[in-house]
């Protein structure tokens, strides 16, 4: 088990240190803070950020929860424990910027009353247009991260997880370039928690630097009407994994958790056309064709 009050301390500052880098980086606008308590037990901060010069739409919310586990919970989760604990930072950014690309992570422990004690998480994005360049820079400071941390982490491992977890089954395609995901960290070895937790907010402490690059990098890029197409396509199919196969918004719902904060995930728009064609040779095949499992970014 963890020291939760610290651990609790550090989520919040990530919280407060990647809401700041953000509103720094938009330029524009700011986040509203909503405190909300869980009934059950526990509660949360939700922090949102909307209609700002980039990002459209975005949350970055701690939470921590305790209580009852329900019998759908203990069904989820394959356990008979009676309570649970659990805390973490989840984020999800959609820019209005169709060459900008939409970013996740989510960092989370998770703790049962019969003793057995967890970690998990990751971070992957999701470009409406995959710039090659960029993949390259984001999958090589997650594997930089996974090398600080050998005796607990894997870039291949987590790599691999990542592509196997953001993938839409009924669409053959990945929600996007991947990242890393990992789950149940420590749930066999409560002597690793304390160097998994420091991997854990090594990683969540990458996020800012890493967005921030690349919104720097892109958001100067011309744009036009079929690029915001585009871009609404891409977002549907972002909902069709959130709310399709997404274990995090099905663990939040069966958990009784925050309807609000567990679907501030889906963008404002999206769009779904049917059977749409992309122009042989365009940006938007080169995308499709790139979003498969397995790539060595």
């Amino acid at each position: 088990m963890v020291d939760k009050e610290n651990l609790v301390s550090a989520f919040k500052g990530l919280q407060d240190d990647i809401c700041s880098a953000l509103e720094g980086c938009d330029g524009e606008a700011t986040f509203q803070e909503d405190s909300w308590d869980r009934e059950g037990g526990g509660g949360g901060r939700s922090r949102v950020i909307a209609n700002g010069a980039i990002f459209e739409k975005g949350g970055v919310n701690f939470s921590e929860v305790h209580g009852e586990v329900t019998p759908a919970l203990q069904s989820q989760l394959n356990t008979k424990a009676q309570e649970f604990y659990a805390t973490g930072v989840s984020i999800v950014i959609h820019p209005n910027h169709p060459r900008v690309p939409i970013i996740h992570m989510n960092v989370r422990y998770f703790e049962l009353s019969d003793g057995v004690a967890w970690f998990g998480g990751g971070i992957d994005l999701t470009p409406h247009f995959v710039d090659e360049n960029d993949a390259h820079f984001f999958h090589q400071v997650l594997k930089d991260v996974c090398e600080r941390h050998p005796e607990v982490a894997s870039y291949p491992k987590f790599k691999s997880w990542a592509d196997d977890y953001f993938y839409i089954p009924h669409r053959e395609e990945t929600r996007g370039i991947g990242g890393i995901f990992y789950d149940h960290l420590g749930k066999h070895d409560a002597t690793l928690h304390e160097k998994i937790k420091a991997f854990t907010i090594d990683l969540a402490s990458q996020f800012a630097p890493i967005y921030t690059t690349l919104v720097n990098k892109n958001k100067t890029q011309e744009r036009n009407a079929k690029d915001r197409d585009w871009q609404l396509l891409r977002r549907g199919r972002y909902v069709e994994f959130n709310l399709v196969h997404d274990r995090g918004t099905r663990f939040g719902l069966v958990s009784n958790g925050r309807t609000e904060s567990i679907l501030m995930s889906l963008p404002n728009t999206a769009n779904w056309a049917y059977q749409h064609q992309v122009i042989p040779g365009s940006e938007e095949e080169n995308t499709l064709k790139l979003l498969k499992k397995g790539i060595d970014w």
